[in-house]
């Protein structure tokens, strides 16, 4: 078990050390971007479902480096194990990132995946596992983590109780900008653990004095002062406690400690009318407020101090008045929590789109049940608890979407196979008809080029004449044959058929290379033809596979769909149940604590008040004016 410091600690590391969203300079892939544009939004399970689809996508393709996320790919899987990591998915997020610790990439990717995976594993309270990540890294370190790993191992020592490390880690890291205030606050805490108690106290004093505009480090400077002067007002050094005190911002989370811890530090000193000051500011603030109500009773008690007892009677009276309404106030809350309210208001969208939804929800008149729990929604358990019932809530409606949207995919499928199926019958029979033909013409393109093939080592010029030609050579074949046949002859005739024959084939045996050359040309023409048609004839097959994968095969797909989502939309209300009442629970248990509280108040108020009727009545009755 950790002990109420180190889940301070914790808390303060993990604000520190949050991980940056990963920037994709030179974007290619626009579903990447989209998924990291969700991330940015805080949209995590958004930007999980996009980044998945893609991913399986391009892990299904036969050629993965033409797709665009391939210039991503390394980035989208590291990505995926950030992303799971916001969305709190631990388990699947180590996995993610064990997978990239263990593939074969670049050191620097290496030493960033030991980090994030060293910070889920200090999440999770497993500090010796994330220690021994954290060994893991070597080598070359992206410049934008450094710092950040060095915070993260300071406070693995300090969970494993080893602040002389952490002493160590973090006087290093007191330059780093990032970590302006908590590598100070984190360090004046491992010096007190480590028993460097007058070393503690000056680098608290140092924490509480850094100069920043930003809400974070003004916060932590706030802390840093209200520990110092916590420590200082144990050890009765009322003087340091009083500046450490004053240097709490009023208006910062931590004001109300602040002015009640400086009246009491002014008490301890027996300076009762500077006591007055700052509780005097704090009892006109949120009477629902620990601090104001114990200051009700501490401003009495000062007046009493100062025998003023007929004001301090005035004031006792007042703060019994003020206890009764708020003790209305308990019981109202705890009504309208069992009666279902606080959950309804939990998860009120214009919430959800504040930062600051805590502080809202106590501006909401419709939102009694919220009056006494801020503290409670503020504290990391609780943090823990409600995330899961938002997430679940959130989860819940998507499933309801998710249901509705099958029957919309329905009535696509049916829209899609009534305009599909009178249209691909005709387009069937046309498309074979085509198909015998272009099979033709293919085989006799490959036949051509088998028989010029074969000229180039047996040359046959009369495979290359022309139409015109061969009907000449086959015409005067014809007239010799018949001259051969007459009777007496005509030799003059034949000299000339054999003239005629002589120059056709000369023709064709000195113009062979030409006319070889230009039938390789055309035949290459022809090739370019039947590939342009087979292109076509493929984009065809295609189109038509995919009109109809359009809305065939869906049927089994989206009736195992509804039962899924029907099955896990039950999970989730049975979970969603379970979570609500524990919330509700813990809600009520802190408000009985606070009804108790008040009950001791109002009893302290009743015995003061009458005690001091009683010292006014006596100082009156003695001369004195009350």
């Amino acid at each position: 078990m950790r002990s109420p410091s180190q889940w301070l600690l914790l808390g303060v590391a993990l604000a520190a050390i949050a991980a940056r969203p990963t920037i994709a300079a030179d974007l290619r892939d626009l579903y990447f971007g989209e998924a990291l544009y969700q991330a940015y939004q805080g949209q995590y399970f958004d930007a999980l479902e996009r980044l998945d689809a893609e991913l399986a996508q391009h892990r299904r393709l036969d050629e993965p480096e033409l797709d665009s996320l391939q210039h991503h790919i390394r980035q989208a899987d590291f990505s995926v194990g950030d992303f799971e990591l916001r969305y709190r998915m631990h388990l699947r997020a180590g996995r993610a990132i064990r997978a990239v610790l263990e593939a074969d990439v670049d050191q620097p990717v290496k030493n960033e995946a030991a980090f994030r995976l060293a910070r889920i594993e200090f999440q999770k309270g497993q500090s010796e596992d994330a220690l021994h990540t954290l060994e893991r890294i070597h080598g070359t370190v992206p410049e934008g983590i450094k710092d950040d790993i060095e915070f993260l191992r300071a406070n693995v020592y300090l969970a494993l109780g080893r602040p002389a490390d952490a002493v160590e880690v973090l006087r290093r890291l007191q330059g780093a900008e990032s970590l302006k205030g908590f590598a100070a606050y984190n360090l004046g805490i491992a010096l007190l653990q480590a028993d460097h108690t007058p070393d503690a106290l000056r680098q608290l004093d140092k924490a509480g004095q850094i100069e920043s505009r930003e809400i974070s480090t003004a916060a932590i400077r706030d802390k840093s002062n209200m520990v110092l002067g916590s420590i200082m007002l144990q050890s009765a050094d009322y003087g340091h406690a009083q500046q450490a005190f004053d240097r709490v911002r009023l208006e910062g989370p931590y004001s109300n400690r602040a002015l009640l811890s400086t009246g009491w530090a002014e008490v301890s000193a027996h300076d009762y009318e500077k006591a007055l000051v700052p509780w005097g500011m704090l009892i006109g603030r949120d009477a629902t407020d620990a601090a104001v109500q114990e200051a009700k009773l501490a401003l009495p008690f000062a007046y009493s101090r100062l025998q003023l007892y007929g004001r301090a009677a005035l004031l006792y009276g007042q703060a019994l008045d003020s206890f009764d309404k708020e003790l209305e106030k308990v019981d109202a809350s705890v009504r309208s929590i069992r009666a279902g309210n606080f959950l309804k208001a939990l998860v009120r969208e214009e919430i959800k789109q504040d930062n600051l939804w805590v502080v809202r929800l106590r501006t909401l008149p419709d939102t009694p049940e919220t009056f006494y729990l801020t503290d409670l929604m503020a504290s990391n358990d609780f943090q823990a608890a409600l995330q899961n019932y938002l997430d679940m809530e959130d989860l819940r409606r998507r499933l309801i979407a998710w249901q509705n949207g099958f029957d919309a995919f329905a009535d696509l499928m049916r829209l899609r196979r009534a305009n599909y199926t009178p249209l691909l019958p005709q387009v069937d029979a046309r498309f074979r008809e085509l198909d015998s033909q272009m099979r033709v013409r293919v085989e006799q393109r490959d036949h051509l080029q088998k028989r010029l093939q074969d000229l180039l080592t047996a040359p046959r010029p009369a495979l290359l004449a022309t139409t015109d030609e061969r009907l000449a050579l086959e015409r005067l074949r014809q007239i010799e044959k018949t001259l051969g046949h007459s009777r007496g002859g005509n030799g003059a005739l034949c000299a000339e058929v054999q003239r005629l024959q002589g120059v056709l084939t000369w023709r064709l045996y000195t113009e062979y290379p030409e006319r070889l050359t230009q039938a390789h040309e055309h035949l290459h023409e022809l090739s370019q033809d039947v590939r342009m048609l087979q292109e076509q004839y493929t984009a065809f097959v295609r189109a038509r596979q995919a009109a109809v994968h359009s809305y065939a095969g869906y049927d089994q797909s989206i009736s195992r769909l509804r039962t899924r989502v029907g099955d896990a939309r039950e999970r989730v209300d049975t979970l969603l149940a379970r979570q609500g009442h524990i919330i509700e629970a813990v809600a009520i248990e802190e408000l009985r604590t606070r009804r108790d509280r008040l009950e001791a108040y109002q009893v302290q108020a009743r015995y003061a008040v009458a005690d001091s009727y009683d010292r006014a009545l006596k100082e009156h009755a003695g001369g004195g004016t009350p």
